[in-house]
């Protein structure tokens, strides 16, 4: 059994998703004892280790929650972990235990010379991250960014393999945010047979939806990746009764945004007493860098035999968080489109692999 696929069995048997500790204590302790990194825990529970010492670094980055698991992933205290037909099942094989450890096997095993690919500078430093709160809208990755985390490059394990075709890892250069918001129309009650007497605040959240039904939703293109966003109306709630003109009637819009643009929502509130709250917003990333982005290709190409593409993921990652803080990020992991969240998880063990390559080849590739 290969050290990634030893390490992936024994992270994805330990539960997460409500208590990373034991997870985090795990990933920092086999950092500590495989490596001689410097291994840090920070105040919001995120492990950081860090080979060299110089101004500019490449971070390996991954995080160590999952999601809640489907009762047939648990056994007594901890997940379940089976192996049959090449690939490795259980909650958080996929997202992104198993990317997870072959970035720590990459960051043990990188060895580093004066080699770097034209056109791309070389950075003095390699630096593993595993975040917390990730499933919880990159709650790990902003308490660290907000102490100080400020790697210059970073390659964010979540899943890419099977976007440009079936079986191959590809390299992510884009991925759409989400920004999920909810239009709040007031008016005044009254009783249904004297509708005249009130404002009917469900009229009011019609009319501001035809605004949202009438807009364009942004679109972008990446280093020849094109991303299209979306918006939709996906809720509305309003009355308390049959009889009764309702005097407050709220609707959801989840808004998938792309880098660089946003639907003018704003625009919601030119009906009168309506109000546009924003409850979550997710960043998109882009990659500003294509030198760097074809450096993480190159690798991606040596580490298997087919041919990896450039592509966008339709999915908020913490690069994100990552990108918008000033690091340049791609996306490069083992999961598949389909996999993750599922109560049939799972991660193909020759991926697993071939990723451990793809990172390893890439540190080395560029940290001097």
């Amino acid at each position: 059994m290969s050290d990634v696929v030893a390490l992936t069995r024994r992270l994805v048997s330990i539960p997460s998703h409500e208590d990373e500790r034991d997870a985090g204590d795990a990933v920092a302790s086999w950092l500590r004892e495989e490596t001689d990194a410097t291994v840090h825990r920070d105040s919001g529970g995120n492990v950081i280790a860090r080979r060299g010492d110089g101004p500019r670094s490449l971070a390996l980055v991954g995080h160590h929650d999952v999601v809640p698991p489907a009762d047939e992933q648990v056994d007594g205290d901890g997940y379940v972990v089976e192996e049959r037909d090449g690939r490795l099942y259980g909650r958080g094989t996929a997202d992104m235990k198993g990317s997870l450890a072959a970035a720590m096997v990459a960051f043990r095993d990188a060895a580093f010379d004066e080699r770097t690919p034209a056109g791309v500078d070389p950075v003095d430093e390699l630096v593993f991250a595993s975040f917390v709160g990730e499933e919880q809208g990159g709650v790990g990755a902003r308490a660290a960014i907000d102490e100080g985390f400020a790697p210059d490059f970073a390659v964010v394990g979540e899943g890419s393999t099977g976007y440009s075709v079936p079986g191959v890892t590809d390299v992510a250069v884009a991925h759409m945010g989400r920004r999920g918001s909810t239009l709040v129309a007031s008016g005044e009650g009254a009783h249904a047979s004297e509708p005249e007497a009130g404002d009917n605040a469900v009229y009011r959240a019609c009319d501001a939806v035809d605004i949202v039904r009438e807009m364009d939703a942004p679109e972008t293109t990446v280093l020849g990746q094109h991303l299209d966003g979306t918006v939709s109306v996906t809720e509305i709630e309003g009355g308390s009764a049959w009889n009764v003109v309702p005097d407050r009637c709220t609707v959801t819009v989840d808004e998938r945004t792309v880098p660089g643009e946003r639907a003018p929502l704003e625009r919601t509130e030119s009906v009168e007493d309506v109000e546009w709250e924003v409850d979550q917003d997710l960043p998109p990333m882009a990659c500003d860098d294509a030198a760097f982005a074809d450096a993480v290709l190159a690798a991606a190409r040596e580490s298997q035999d087919g041919t990896p593409e450039r592509v966008a993921k339709p999915h908020a990652t913490d690069a994100g968080w990552l990108a918008a803080a000033g690091t340049t990020c791609v996306v490069c992991g083992a999961a598949e489109p389909g996999e993750a969240h599922t109560e049939h998880e799972s991660v193909s063990i020759d991926v697993l692999e071939r990723c451990e390559r793809l990172y390893r080849r890439a540190a080395e590739s560029l940290v001097r």
